[in-house]
């Protein structure tokens, strides 16, 4: 195990953004990982695991911390059940498992992310949720440096939710229950594979994002309906006040593809994803009464940046703030 000082992290996540990491670290085993979680209670500092950092963003002022990004890369397949690592890219594993004659995790091709990264957000793709997929998994504690194995139950998963965001477990490895198909439903799953990665490509930004920066809302935060329905698509809100491409604050602007999804620059920094999403969120709610809330992960902020559902601001106006 190697404890690298002062590295940055623009260059670990998709938006490009964000400060120097205090502490880092890159385990190629469990026993790296589990010296590592030890090193970070003996300095009695946070950890941070790092996927392919899909889904974060990361404080200008960096993260005063263990950052840890593990290498777990190992791939066992046991008839329909296949393992993989925490550190295994998901495009990596969904190939081998057609490869082998493995259906069902092609439904999260063009996805970006680890096992670890989306084992943690529980990753969606319409109806379909990883945790249909997953059957156990084997975990490190954070107190103890102890490793557990544990079924799918353990996990608590939710719409975008697990129980790994407590902080208080890291995930090792995961095993996934898939469907043995013929040669011919491979070669099927295979095309279906290429045009849900096509599809995603049309519809949305595939660089220099972290995705949907919102997450929808729950029908009991929408007081009003629409048509007859309640709209729980933040993107519905975010389309209608015309901010899809038009938007921009210094290095970030709204997508011209999708109006729930943030993109950088070169020269964007993470203060002007903060500010922008704040504008976005604040034209919401006062068009609608009602605030999204951002469904990425934040790393190295001491506060909460953004505007909260009971508590809404007013966001300053700035020149660099273009409709």
């Amino acid at each position: 195990m190697i404890i690298q000082e002062n590295i940055t992290l623009a260059d670990k996540n998709w938006f490009r953004t964000g400060g120097k990491a205090r502490f880092y670290t890159h385990p190629s085993n469990e026993q790296g990982m589990v010296r590592a979680i030890q090193f970070a209670q003996k300095e009695a500092l946070p950890i941070f695991v790092l996927g392919d950092g899909a889904n974060i963003l990361v404080s200008d002022e960096g993260f005063n911390g263990l950052v840890i990004k593990p290498g777990l890369g190992h791939i066992h397949f046991d008839g329909s059940f296949v393992t993989a690592g925490a550190g295994v890219g998901m495009p990596a594993l969904i190939e081998q498992c057609l490869a082998q004659g493995l259906s069902g995790l092609e439904e999260f091709s063009g996805i970006p992310g680890t096992v670890g990264g989306s084992v943690y957000i529980n990753i969606h793709y319409f109806q379909f949720l990883l945790s249909h997929f997953l059957v156990s998994a084997r975990v490190v504690q954070a107190k103890s440096g102890d490793i557990l194995s544990v079924d799918a139950s353990w996990f608590n998963f939710g719409y975008d939710d697990s129980k790994l965001m407590r902080g208080e477990y890291y995930l090792l490895d995961a095993t996934f229950k898939l469907k043995q198909v013929t040669p011919l439903e491979a070669a099927f799953a295979r095309g279906r594979s290429m045009e849900i990665i096509r599809h995603r490509h049309q519809r949305y930004p595939y660089a220099n994002t972290c995705g949907s920066f919102f997450r929808n809302f729950h029908a009991s935060e929408v007081p009003f309906e629409v048509n007859g329905k309640r709209i729980c698509f933040v993107a519905y809100y975010l389309d209608k006040i015309g901010v899809k491409g038009m938007l921009r604050v210094g290095g970030a602007v709204v997508s011209h593809q999708h109006a729930n999804m943030i993109v950088t620059s070169p020269e964007a920094t993470s203060s002007d994803v903060v500010q922008l999403a704040r504008t976005m969120q604040q034209l919401v709610f006062d068009e609608y009464g009602i605030v999204p809330q951002p469904e990425c992960q934040l790393l190295g902020f001491k506060i909460n940046p953004f505007l909260e559902s009971a508590i809404v601001g007013l966001v300053a106006q700035s020149n660099n703030v273009q409709l």
